[in-house]
C-alpha cells in the first residue's frame, strides 16, 4: 500500500516530508491539496516526494494519486507558537537544514526551552460489549479510546485545563469505506470532556488505529501540543494480528475478538534491558580507528575473517556481566575505515570481519546466552567508494546522480569534516526503495536496529520503517541516534532514544563544573521539553565516539558516574572495556590487564538492579534531603573539608509500589558521610555490607564510597 502513513500533527510554518509508502521508482504518484482551511494557500510541490507546509491552523487533506488507487492524509496544523519548544535550535528538520560547513552537534549542545514546554498525553483503547451499560441500547459492542492529557511539569495548568484532538487514521477509514462499512469518522462519537471517543465496531476493517495529542493553552500563549499518542484494535479473526507482547486482549466473553496494542510503547522486554556496545574491529584484537567520517589510525582488519569468531568466544562472559543486548557498529562492506561506517556494500558483511554464515553464527551464539542484538543501521549516507557514488562523481548524467545531495562545489552534501561519506537524497524513490529492502534483509536476523544519524534521515522514512518491522514483530527495537534528542522522535519513529542530556552531565560532574544533584535536572529535563512517560533513553558515559570517562575524570568519579546509569531511570548501556577499566577508545581491548574490580562492581551494580524493579525504568525517581559530612565523623560542617565537597554527592529516592530505595552517589576520590531524610536500612545492597556510621552528634550517616543502595524502612 502506497499510502503516506498516520496524520500528522505540525505547527504552521512547519514542514513535514510526504512520502509514497512501499514505492515502485518507475511508477507515476501525484500529489494534491484536497481540503485546506479557508484562508490557507499551501500547496505542494510535483514531485513523488515532496514537502507541505500548512501556513494557518486547521485540518488539511492531503491526496495522493498512486498505482494502487487514491489516498488521503490528514494534516493537524496548530499555531506556531510551540514550533521548537523541544530544544533549542528547533526540530530535527532545522538540525537536518544545516550546510556542511556548520559546527557539529556536540553532546554539551544547550537543550533550552522558551517559556512553558509540551503537555504529555497517552491513549488506551477498550471495547465496551454492553455489559456495564455503556454500549448504545442496541448492544452493539463499540471500540472505546480514552486520553490521558498531564500538563508539562512546569505548567500552571491542571490536566482538566487540557484538551485532546484525536485523529481516526485515513488507512482505516480508506479500508473499512471499501469494505461497505460505516466510514468510522462518521460514526465516531466524542464524550462531553473531550477525553473519549467512541466507534461502533462494526464500522472497523481489520483494524481501527486512532491518533491524539494533548493541548494546552498557558494564560496568555497561544497553545502547545503535545507528542501524538496512538493506538490500534485489530480484528484477531482477520488474521492480521500485530501482537506481542505490548498487545492485550480485549472486551468481554461475547464481545468481537479484539486485540488492542499501544503503538508507541517500546518492546516489553526493554523495560529490564542493559546494553553491551562492542566496536567490531578491536573488540578481541587490531588497531585504533579514525572518525566518524575519515581519518585513519590503523586498519583494524585484526585477524581477516576471524573477528565474529572471536566475538562470539567473549559472548559467555558478556552475558555473565548482566546485559541483555548486544549492540554491534557496523558490521557491512566499507571502505578500510575501522570504524564501518562507511558503507560500500549495504547486502553483504565486511570481508575482515567474516562472512554472512559467521555473522548469523554469532547472532544465534548471542541468542543462545539470553543476549538480545542490534544492528547499526545506516540509512544517510554511503562510502564514496560506494559503486553509486563512483560512478555519479563529477558526472552528471549517471543514473545515480539523483540519489545523492549535492553541493554548488560539485562535491557531495555531507556533514561536519566528514569528507569520506555522501548524503543520499532521500527525495529520490530509488534511494527508498534501495534502503527499505536493506531493512527487509537485516531485520529479520536481530531484534533491533541502532540507527545511526537519525536526525539526519526524514522523519517520514521513519514512521514507514516503523510500520514495516512493527507490523512483523512489535517487539522489534528502534534505537535513534539524535544528538541533542526531540520529543517528536517519539512519535511513531523510535522506542528508546539516545540521552546526550544525562551523558554530558555526567562529565560535567566528573570535571567538576556542575553540582551532582544537577544529575536529577537532567532526568527531569525528558518530561519539561515533552517526551512521553512511555518513552525509554539510553543511559552511558562513553561510547565509540567519546574519551574514556575515567580518562578524562578519574577513577573515583567514573565508578559513580557508572553507578548514575545503572540506578536512574532508563536503559543502561557499557561500552566494551568499561567493565575492565580500558583507557583507550578505540584500542584492542586490554584483556589481559583487566581491572578485576571494576567487572566486579558492574556485576554488582547490573544484578541490583535486576533485582529491585524500583531501579528500573518504571520505578518512580523523587529528590530526598540529604546532608555531607567530612571524612571525620566528629565534624559536621556545612561545607565539608578534605577531599569530599557536597556537590560532590548527590541522593535520591527509587520506589515501584512495592520497594522503596534510597541511593546516594559519591563522585568524590574519598568516602562521604551522608545523611538523608528518609529512614532506612544499615546495609548496602550494592555491596551487601554495612554501610551506616554515627557522627560526633549520635546521627546516623550513610557511608558511600562510590554507590550505596539501602532500603527505605518508612515513608
Amino acid at each position: 500500500m502506497h499510502h503516506p502513513g498516520p496524520p500528522r500533527f505540525l505547527a504552521t510554518g512547519e514542514t513535514t516530508e510526504l512520502a509514497p509508502r512501499d514505492p515502485d521508482p518507475s511508477a507515476s504518484y501525484a500529489w494534491r491539496v484536497v481540503d485546506a482551511p479557508p484562508d490557507s494557500e499551501a500547496t505542494v510541490g510535483p514531485d513523488p516526494v515532496t514537502e507541505f507546509t500548512p501556513d494557518v491552523p486547521g485540518r488539511y487533506r492531503i491526496g495522493l494519486d498512486a498505482p494502487d488507487g487514491d489516498h488521503l492524509l490528514t494534516i493537524r496544523a496548530f499555531p506556531s507558537s510551540y514550533e521548537g519548544v523541544d530544544v533549542a535550535g528547533g526540530s530535527g528538520t532545522a538540525i537536518r537544514d544545516r550546510t556542511a560547513g556548520d559546527a557539529p552537534v556536540g553532546y554539551a549542545e544547550s537543550h533550552g526551552h522558551e517559556g512553558v514546554g509540551r503537555p504529555r498525553v497517552r491513549l488506551d483503547a477498550t471495547v465496551d460489549d454492553g455489559g456495564d451499560g455503556g454500549a448504545p441500547d442496541d448492544g452493539a459492542p463499540e471500540i472505546v479510546v480514552r486520553a490521558t492529557p498531564t500538563p508539562n511539569p512546569r505548567s500552571s495548568l491542571a490536566p482538566e485545563d487540557l484538551r485532546v484532538t484525536f485523529v481516526v487514521d485515513d488507512r482505516d477509514v480508506e479500508s473499512a469505506v471499501a469494505e461497505g462499512r460505516t466510514n468510522p469518522r462518521d460514526a465516531l462519537e466524542t464524550s462531553d470532556d473531550g477525553r473519549e471517543l467512541r466507534v461502533p465496531a462494526a464500522a472497523v476493517a481489520d483494524r481501527l488505529r486512532v491518533h491524539g495529542v494533548a493541548v494546552a493553552a498557558e494564560p496568555g500563549r497561544e497553545p502547545r501540543v503535545s507528542v501524538a499518542d496512538a493506538v490500534a484494535v485489530d480484528r484477531r479473526d482477520a488474521g492480521t494480528v500485530r501482537g506481542g507482547e505490548g498487545a492485550g486482549r480485549i472486551g468481554g466473553p461475547d464481545a468481537p475478538d479484539f486485540e488492542t496494542v499501544r503503538l508507541n510503547d517500546p518492546p516489553a522486554w526493554t523495560r529490564d534491558a542493559s546494553v553491551y556496545e562492542v566496536y567490531v574491529r578491536t573488540f578481541a584484537d587490531g588497531s585504533g580507528g579514525g572518525g566518524e567520517g575519515g581519518g585513519d589510525g590503523g586498519d583494524g582488519d585484526g585477524e581477516r575473517g576471524e573477528t565474529f569468531d572471536a566475538i562470539a568466544e567473549r559472548i559467555p562472559a558478556i552475558a555473565e556481566l548482566g546485559v541483555d543486548t548486544l549492540w554491534l557498529t557496523p558490521v557491512l562492506q566499507h571502505d578500510g575505515k575501522p570504524h564501518g561506517y562507511n558503507i560500500t556494500d549495504f547486502f553483504d558483511v565486511a570481508e575482515d570481519l567474516g562472512d554472512r554464515d559467521d555473522y548469523e553464527a554469532l547472532v544465534e551464539t548471542a541468542h543462545d546466552h539470553g543476549l538480545r542484538v542490534l544492528f547499526d543501521f545506516v540509512a544517510n549516507h554511503t562510502a564514496r567508494d560506494h559503486e553509486w557514488f563512483e560512478d555519479a562523481y563529477e558526472n552528471p548524467n549517471s543514473p545515480y546522480r539523483d540519489r545523492y545531495e549535492w553541493q554548488e562545489s560539485g562535491e557531495p552534501g555531507t556533514y561536519f569534516d566528514w569528507e569520506l561519506i555522501a548524503n543520499l537524497n532521500h527525495a529520490s524513490l530509488d534511494v527508498r526503495r534501495f534502503l527499505l529492502d536493506v531493512v527487509d534483509e537485516w531485520a529479520p536476523l536481530v531484534d533491533g536496529f541502532r540507527c545511526d544519524m537519525a536526525w539526519a534521515v526524514p522523519d517520514s522514512f521513519w514512521r514507514e520503517l516503523r510500520d514495516r518491522v512493527k507490523d512483523i514483530d512489535r517487539e522489534f527495537l528502534l534505537m535513534d541516534e539524535t544528538i541533542p534528542y526531540i520529543p517528536g522522535f517519539h512519535e511513531g519513529m523510535f522506542d528508546v532514544h539516545f540521552d546526550a542530556t544525562l551523558y554530558f552531565q555526567l562529565r560535567q560532574i566528573g570535571r567538576g563544573v556542575d553540582p551532582a544533584a544537577s544529575v536529577l535536572d537532567a532526568i527531569d529535563q525528558r518530561a519539561e521539553i515533552g517526551f512521553p512517560d512511555h518513552a525509554e533513553f539510553l543511559q552511558y558515559i562513553e561510547n565509540h565516539d567519546e574519551t574514556r570517562y575515567r580518562v578524562e575524570c578519574g577513577d573515583a568519579a567514573a565508578a559513580a558516574a557508572g553507578a548514575a546509569i545503572v540506578t536512574l531511570p532508563g536503559v543502561p548501556m557499557i561500552y566494551a572495556g568499561q567493565e575492565i577499566g580500558q583507557r583507550g577508545r578505540r584500542d584492542a581491548i586490554a584483556w589481559e590487564h583487566a581491572r578485576e574490580g571494576v567487572r566486579e562492581r558492574y556485576e554488582r551494580l547490573l544484578a541490583v538492579r535486576d533485582e529491585h524493579p524500583a531501579l528500573g525504568p518504571d520505578g518512580d525517581l523523587d529528590r530526598i534531603g540529604y546532608h555531607v559530612a567530612s571524612g571525620d565523623l566528629a565534624e559536621r560542617p556545612i561545607v565539608a573539608s578534605g577531599d569530599v565537597h557536597p556537590d560532590d554527592v548527590v541522593a535520591f529516592r527509587r520506589s515501584d509500589g512495592e520497594e522503596s530505595l534510597v541511593v546516594v552517589l559519591n563522585f568524590a576520590p574519598e568516602p562521604a558521610s551522608v545523611a538523608v531524610g528518609a529512614d532506612h536500612g544499615k546495609r548496602n545492597l550494592v555491596t551487601d555490607e554495612p554501610c551506616v556510621v554515627v557522627d560526633g552528634e549520635g546521627a546516623e550517616r550513610i557511608r558511600v564510597d562510590d554507590v550505596a543502595v539501602v532500603r527505605e524502612t518508612e515513608r
